[in-house]
């Protein structure tokens, strides 16, 4: 897949269940007009999500399961039970949380690729993360590729964006690693998509700004009331 999505843009296809757009039926349509837009790969939650996805459309599919857990903070496919549901979803890579922070149920992230690997070594790994570190920790533990999609959303981050300073932090972490680079999170336009490629990311993956029509909605509301 990794060679598939090269210079190109991932389309996140996600609705939570508290989301009006909670429905595998519809994450497939707009998975399709995804693909008729020229999106390369798409980024899907839940098994039931992307097999309903695989399909509606030929493009390869990024899987993750989001799953709360009363003992960690970690919700991006965090455990061995998620990462079964997305070996049998079909799913062409598998994307899991690679931040510091503990697991659930004591797991640590290196069980976790050496499982996958065991069960089909075809299926790629996406690395998660959120700091320099964390990325150079994916590298070593063998991960096919890291995406900055935790940039911003950990204890540690929560003050920072993507795109702060010239997307600053994702030059940091084309630095420090040889493997394929995948700016995510707050790639929320055009402009920022095309510099993220310009820096040397990989691909970049855009989910919100396209396919969640409440959040987009409240960002022109917002803008109205200033």
């Amino acid at each position: 897949m990794i060679e598939q999505i090269k210079g190109g843009l991932v389309v996140s296809c996600q609705a939570l269940d508290h989301e009006p757009l909670h429905s595998s039926y519809i994450m497939a349509k707009m998975a399709l007009a995804a693909l008729e837009g020229g999106a390369v790969g798409i980024r899907a939650n839940s098994r039931e999500d992307i097999i309903a996805i695989r399909k509606e459309v030929p493009l390869p599919v990024i899987g993750i399961v989001k799953r709360d857990y009363p003992d960690s903070e970690v919700f991006i496919t965090a455990t061995k039970r998620e990462i079964t549901e997305l070996l049998e979803s079909g799913c062409e890579m598998i994307a899991m949380d690679c931040t510091k922070r503990d697991r659930p149920n004591g797991e640590t992230l290196a069980e976790l690729v050496a499982y996958c690997r065991w069960q089909n070594p075809a299926v790629e790994l996406m690395a998660d993360i959120s700091t320099v570190e964390e990325a150079v920790m994916a590298q070593e533990l063998g991960f096919d590729c890291v995406s900055t999609t935790l940039h911003g959303y950990t204890s540690y981050t929560s003050a920072t964006k993507l795109y702060d300073n010239d997307f600053e932090f994702l030059k940091s972490v084309l630095r420090e690693v040889d493997i394929p680079v995948i700016a995510e999170g707050n790639v929320i336009t055009p402009d920022m998509f095309s510099r993220c490629l310009e820096l040397g990311a990989y691909a970049a993956v855009v989910g919100g700004a396209i396919t969640r029509p409440k959040k987009i909605t409240s960002r022109f509301v917002q803008a109205s009331v200033k």
